[in-house]
């Protein structure tokens, strides 16, 4: 489009999640072919995916040859990171505070840092004094070659504590039980999690997703969160028993999210259909581990779909093996790191490894652990201490010419964001163009318009059951001195196609609730 851009990166090179999150058993949970950069069809048009659901090391190898073939590296600065950025109200520039001590000033801002990337660690006493190997899954070592750790970090034949039961540690759980002398994992609250029934993708099958690329991406682009699945047009209570159990058993024997996504129409609203389908899985559960005991541990209380569902490739079964033993923290809890392992309540643990699979502090993570002060030096981290307000999720009254991308309340963060993320940055790109045609270089989101928007997204995301689950990475819960609990929707749940509507409309009639300007 002809404008100087400067990207700033903390890793060493493009990538992101699947440049920092190299732990075994890291893949895909959505379809590849649907992960994938549509926009680049003149970019990298021949790129065949060996697997349905692509692993950490083909993910990486695909985002480099993208920024290759886009010739977009000059524009980045590597292994640098944002620690803070101030905006001027006099000059209407944003200063860009760096790591290094250096800064850097632009007229728009964009936070590109994505959903699920700053990390989040239990705060145990004696977590420094242990004498074993231990990170963060995110943090998990490389080797020079770029390969997953090395002889120090291997867990072959060692005793390995993992600590988390979420998306991540569903994936690393079986591949450790491989080959662990002994695997203990430490669970908070269990997740309800279906099969992912990943498969190699023929040559044939990549030359048919080749020819209807252009079709896939208009059916995404018609489905609630840009995957292949929709949910059936009926509510669950319609069903027969039998017709329910059917649809279901089909569901579960699907490749990925289909049967959370492809589900009832009324899965997130309506908890008799939710019982259906929760009771159905927790079935399964039963059915695959051997132990009546540590099976029952491992069914949620949650609703189904309250939490993102991780999807799994053999984690029930490795709770069948001799070495892989369900420590329960709810009933026996982590006192603390100790040189030799981890002490609970009731035993002590001991342990050659200790691997912390305890995820993200989701959505505003990332951004409030930069320092954004906007007009007047107010603190965005203070403006969104009790939860964010937003308009469409990309704007901020007080923070002008500062742009969200996959940021709260817009359709980028409960979404498939190879497409969401998209769609979104060509709306901004639209914006941008729009400014500059006129001459106009401030936006800034107007507070009336902000407020009406935020309470719409609180609003619908308490008529879900989505409000069920404390600790589901789309909710920020905040405890206050006096005993209150809030909680507050960081994502849009109206669906991509409500989002791309209310967008281009507020696009197509000047931008209204923003106000624009020449500074």
């Amino acid at each position: 489009m002809g404008f100087s851009v400067r990207g700033y990166e903390k890793g060493s090179d493009v990538g992101g999640t699947w440049y920092w999150n190299r732990y075994p058993g890291c893949r895909l949970d959505t379809e590849s072919f649907t992960y994938a950069y549509f926009f680049l069809n003149d970019i990298v048009p021949d790129w065949s995916w060996s697997e349905r659901f692509a692993g950490q090391e083909e993910l990486l190898r695909y985002v480099r040859a993208a920024a290759d073939k886009m010739d977009v590296r000059k524009n980045i600065q590597f292994s640098t990171g944002v620690v803070g950025a101030t905006y001027d109200d006099a000059r209407n520039v944003w200063t860009v505070q760096l790591d290094d001590g250096s800064a850097a000033t632009c007229t728009y801002l964009v936070t590109a840092v994505g959903l699920l990337s700053a990390t989040r660690l239990p705060e145990f006493e004696g977590m420094g004094a242990f004498n074993g190997v231990s990170f963060h899954t995110s943090r998990w070592p490389a080797d020079p070659d770029g390969g997953v750790g090395g002889a120090r970090f291997s867990y072959e034949g060692k005793r390995v504590g993992v600590i988390g039961t979420g998306a991540t540690g569903v994936q690393l759980i079986p591949e450790i039980a491989k080959t662990a002398q002994e695997l203990f994992v430490f669970q908070r609250s269990p997740n309800w999690c279906t099969p992912l029934r990943n498969s190699p993708l023929s040559k044939e099958e990549m030359e048919e997703i080749r020819g209807t690329r252009k079709a896939l991406l208009a059916h995404v682009k018609t489905t609630p969160f840009g995957f292949i699945y929709s949910p059936v047009d009926r509510d669950g209570v319609q069903d027969a028993p039998e017709d329910r159990e059917a649809f279901l058993e089909k569901l579960y024997s699907t490749p990925g999210y289909g049967i959370w996504l492809g589900n009832y129409r009324d899965i997130i609203t309506c908890r008799e259909t939710n019982d259906f389908v929760s009771k159905f899985v927790a079935r399964k559960i039963r059915q695959r581990v051997k132990d009546p005991t540590v099976a029952e541990k491992l069914i949620p209380k949650h609703p189904f779909g309250s939490k993102r569902i991780p999807m799994e490739t053999n984690y029930y079964e490795a709770y069948n093996r001799k070495n892989v033993h369900l420590v329960d923290v709810k009933e026996d809890a982590i006192e603390r790191v100790t040189p030799t392992g981890l002490k609970t309540g009731s035993a002590h643990y001991d342990l050659d490894m200790i691997i912390y699979a305890t995820g993200f502090v989701g959505v505003t993570g990332a951004i409030e652990r930069i320092d954004f002060k906007g007009k007047q030096g107010v603190r965005l981290a203070d403006v969104w201490d009790v939860g964010p307000v937003t308009y469409l999720g990309l704007q901020v009254s007080g923070f002008p010419n500062l742009f969200t991308l996959a940021g709260p309340h817009n359709g980028a963060t409960f979404c498939n964001v190879g497409v969401c993320g998209n769609l979104q940055v060509e709306w901004l790109c639209e914006m941008l163009d729009y400014l500059r045609k006129r001459k106009l270089n401030f936006v800034e989101a107007n507070e009336d318009a902000q407020e009406k928007w935020t309470a719409e997204i609180y609003a619908d995301f308490e008529k879900t059951l989505l409000t069920a689950s404390d600790d589901a990475w789309w909710v920020k819960v905040k405890r206050h001195p006096d005993g209150r609990v809030t909680r507050r929707a960081l994502t849009y749940i109206g669906g991509g196609p409500t989002y791309r509507k209310i967008c281009d409309e507020i696009a197509q009639s000047g931008y209204p609730g923003f106000k624009l300007a020449r500074m």
